[in-house]
């Protein structure tokens, strides 16, 4: 393996949302005492996951899982109305750790379908966000995954009609597909704000800034994140290989060869440790150097939910 340089992406890693969401099973662990029931991974990160797990969280897929007056965390992704009714019916105590940044496009689902709007939900399907915002209405909401479904939308009033968009998305596909949509129905409206959430929209600008200066770049993210996911093909679409992993140990030293400029970053639910390990484990296979690149600060904080905070 030849001598290699490593630029590290900034910002990368952690946003305010995922930290927020963590904090949330942590805080109620240490008040409450396991078990602590968590519906769905709270971020999509294994070894988070698995961190928690290890200390008394329980993650499961459906609320009958949850026994009657348990506690249960919704994960930082949302959860459909249906959710919340299932859980006071269960008698369940419930911590809402929902991205405030998805909880804006929650409101303004709610705002847009009370005006009489019909609404496109741009997003991936099966991904628990757009379950979650699709879920705030039985009706009136639609799925636009791709440009080939844009043609195939049936709408009730293209004169009634907005979009919101998931929080994860490409911030270049999103666009492309609001084009689409704008051409089609003319009269469609967004939100005030775009909806692709500020981490989102730094990280792939630092990847964007980054992989013109490198020769690969490897994305530490689990292969269930759509941010992360979202970063690889920012890269690969700037024409450079690029690699995600969960961890250092999936590293294959063969991406390596040839290529004497490594560019690093992490999807906005991996662990700064993980990381680093990386980093550790291309020094062990050569790497010389590891140089941090300027990019946009973050001073995003979200507050916790009253109960848990004031103890």
């Amino acid at each position: 393996m030849g001598v290699m340089d490593v630029l590290l992406a900034n910002p990368r890693g952690f946003c305010a949302g995922v930290e927020r969401a963590i904090e949330i099973v942590e805080r109620a662990l240490a008040q409450l005492g396991a078990p602590i029931y968590v519906r769905h991974e709270i971020v999509h990160n294994r070894f988070v996951v698995e961190d928690l797990r290890a200390r008394g969280a329980v993650f499961v897929k459906e609320l009958d899982e949850v026994p009657r007056g348990g506690t249960v965390i919704f994960s930082a992704h949302g959860v459909p109305k249906k959710i919340f009714r299932d859980a006071e019916a269960r008698g369940l105590k419930v911590f809402d750790a929902t991205c405030p940044l998805v909880t804006k496009v929650h409101v303004e689902v709610a705002k847009m379908l009370r005006e009489g709007n019909e609404i496109v939900m741009i997003g991936h399907r099966g991904h628990p966000e757009s379950e979650g915002t699709m879920g705030q209405s039985q009706t009136g909401m639609h799925l636009v995954e791709t440009l080939e479904d844009v043609p195939r939308l049936a709408v009730g009033d293209p004169e009634r009609l907005c979009y919101v968009t998931q929080t994860t998305l490409s911030v270049d596909d999103a666009a492309q597909i609001v084009a689409a949509l704008r051409a089609r129905f003319p009269a469609i409206r967004g939100p005030k704000r775009d909806d692709i959430c500020y981490a989102t929209q730094n990280r792939q600008d630092a990847v964007k800034f980054m992989a013109p200066r490198c020769d690969v770049v490897i994305v530490v993210g689990s292969p269930n994140s759509s941010n992360s996911n979202r970063l690889r093909e920012v890269a690969q679409k700037m024409g450079v290989p690029a690699y995600m992993v969960d961890s250092a140990a999936d590293l294959k030293p063969e991406w390596l060869a040839g290529k004497p400029r490594v560019g690093v970053t992490a999807g906005a639910s991996a662990p700064e440790l993980l990381v680093n390990e990386l980093i550790e484990r291309l020094r062990q296979l050569g790497a010389r150097s590891v140089r941090p690149l300027e990019g946009a600060a973050e001073h995003v904080v979200f507050t916790l939910p009253r109960e848990l905070a004031r103890r």
